[in-house]
């Protein structure tokens, strides 16, 4: 889809998991190659913001056609990686419509979610597009290119949630209803293990 790109925020430490997450394994591909995978599916244009750990994570991605973008603030929380991602995004598309933000420890998003996203976008003329999940809405989001300066202006721990909480007459929902499984700790990565790949 022209205009539209995915940011997958990836620059986190996972110091609760305890390892580098992003380079685990489940089925036969590593959580951050399957995020690149299901986002060039759906899009031509792919960043991932790294921080933590960058140099291992960009060899397992780097021959993927992604862009990478190093995010040199990472500690800071999600926000950083927002920014970073988007700001080279729109260095990248000057026009950009709209872009979808995701995580690469949700293992079950799918290039038809994303696909899902876009169509929603298009057909209801809705600036936040958020997945649906557990009586909540949140990643992956698509927000269209009016939430831009907002997005650029977030900080700290505030992710896309803050700003779709906050404009609840702006957005709707695609149900998504494993978005809730994340991984944060290793005792969520032997649930994930339990769990049929890619029910």
């Amino acid at each position: 889809m022209e205009g539209i790109g995915v940011i997958i925020l990836a620059a986190g430490s996972s110091s609760r998991y305890g390892g580098i997450k992003q380079l685990a394994f489940y089925g036969d591909k590593t959580f951050i190659r399957h995020a690149v995978d299901v986002a060039r599916a759906a899009v031509k244009k792919v960043i991932v913001v790294l921080g933590a750990n960058m140099e291992k994570i960009k060899k397992e991605i780097e021959d993927m056609g992604a862009t990478l973008v190093f995010n040199k603030d990472w500690q800071e929380g999600m926000a950083s990686s927002i920014r970073a991602g988007l700001s080279t995004f729109l260095e990248m598309e000057p026009e950009a419509a709209a872009v979808i933000f995701m995580v690469c420890d949700q293992p079950f998003v799918s290039p038809s979610l994303l696909d899902q996203l876009i169509t929603k976008h298009t057909e209801s003329n809705k600036e936040i597009i958020a997945s649906t999940y557990q009586h909540t809405a949140g990643i992956p989001a698509l927000f269209g290119k009016t939430f831009f300066p907002a997005l650029l202006r977030v900080t700290g721990q505030s992710g896309a949630k803050k700003i779709i909480r906050q404009h609840g007459d702006a957005w709707t929902g695609v149900p998504f209803p494993l978005g809730y499984i994340d991984i944060d700790t290793p005792e969520d990565f032997e649930r994930l293990q339990k769990k049929p790949f890619n029910t």
